[in-house]
């Protein structure tokens, strides 16, 4: 009994490790909050549309769990108020769009 019990809860917290990021997110719904709430700083800060924030060579976004922390941390310290699901639809956008992690 403790045997199979243990082998359930590890199956259930090995989900969300071999689920692709962001799985059950909306890239659209994303991309309007994004729109909305990200590209006027990053516009602010590299120009044009934004997008060379994602883009650059030196681009410090190395996987998944690194953007997803990236966004909760803007969220956090620009006071944006995003839910955490907001925050997985920016992540599936961006995802989608620039990164393609896996």
């Amino acid at each position: 009994m403790m045997k199979s019990l243990f082998a359930a809860v590890f199956c259930l917290l090995s989900l969300p490790l071999s689920a692709a990021p962001f799985a059950g997110a909306s890239a659209a719904a994303g991309k309007a909050i994004h729109d909305k709430q990200c590209v006027s700083c990053h516009a602010a800060k590299f120009g044009g549309d934004g997008s060379k924030i994602y883009t650059r060579a030196e681009r410090r976004m190395k996987s998944a769990q690194q953007l997803a922390q990236q966004i909760t941390t803007c969220n956090a310290n620009l006071g944006n108020k995003l839910f955490p699901e907001d925050e997985r639809n920016i992540g599936a956008h961006l995802n989608q769009q620039f990164y393609k992690f896996k």
